[in-house]
């Protein structure tokens, strides 16, 4: 049964808004956190997102895949980016990253066809 990506990505988001109001503290700093990692830097966002989804990938973690798959997505990665970060994932990864490789380009395929332009 495929998975539903785009499912996936909200429940992270939504896991995420529990946790801001179980614990506060720790998430603001968990998401100060994020705004400087993904900034556009000496690496622009857009590769620091490509760099997160092969770490999704290698991790075997769903949540992971989905969000930075639709976040690579809003920032610009084509198609191609997405393929050839999941061949590094691959490479580095082996069996197991192939087999969420896959599942990682069906996720940013999920977000592609929902963008109404």
């Amino acid at each position: 049964m495929a998975k539903d990506y785009i499912d996936i990505a909200a429940g992270v988001s939504k896991s995420a808004a529990a946790l801001r109001k179980a614990i506060p503290g720790q998430m603001q700093g968990f998401a100060g956190l994020g705004a400087a990692t993904y900034k556009d830097d000496a690496l622009p966002g857009k590769f620091k997102e490509l760099i997160a989804l092969a770490i999704g990938i290698a991790g075997r973690c769903d949540g992971c895949v989905a969000y930075h798959a639709k976040m690579a997505f809003e920032k610009g990665a084509s198609r191609e980016e997405v393929a050839e970060t999941i061949g590094v994932a691959i490479q580095m990864g082996g069996g197991p990253s192939m087999v969420y490789g896959g599942e990682a380009l069906a996720a940013y395929d999920a977000f592609a066809d929902e963008d109404p332009a």
